[in-house]
């Protein structure tokens, strides 16, 4: 049982992160690259890239179940950037979305995908 919850939260929280929000950021890439902010201080381009890198192939990574733990890292590091840096002046419904991401994906990194993941095809 506990396997099967695990699946649903990779599939709900990966799949989600890169269908409504990581999937918009990679196609109008070259759109909004000037003007996407730069908590960092690493220059608006490669703050874009790494977060389309974490809401795209780390969320598919993770839905799928390959590398789990290490494709969590990147998005839960993402989620904690965005409520300290982006929306650390919002209204707590505002910050519930990357709250809850980050409590999965928190979640994620310290459990792993469970047994119904790629990455038991490969063991």
């Amino acid at each position: 049982m506990i396997d099967i919850g695990l699946f649903l939260l990779r599939i709900s929280f990966g799949g989600s992160m890169c269908f409504f929000y990581g999937w918009s950021k990679i196609v109008n890439f070259s759109q909004i690259a000037g003007s996407f902010p730069d908590p960092l201080a690493i220059g608006s381009k490669m703050s874009l890239s790494l977060v389309v890198f974490a809401e795209v192939f780390c969320a598919i990574a993770l839905s799928l179940g390959l590398f789990t733990r290490l494709a969590a890292i990147p998005l839960l590091t993402t989620m904690i950037v965005a409520l300290a840096k982006i929306h650390h002046l919002d209204p707590w419904t505002l910050k519930m979305v990357p709250l809850m991401y980050a409590m999965a994906f928190g979640s994620l990194v310290f459990t792993g995908g469970g047994r119904i993941a790629l990455s038991e095809v490969f063991k």
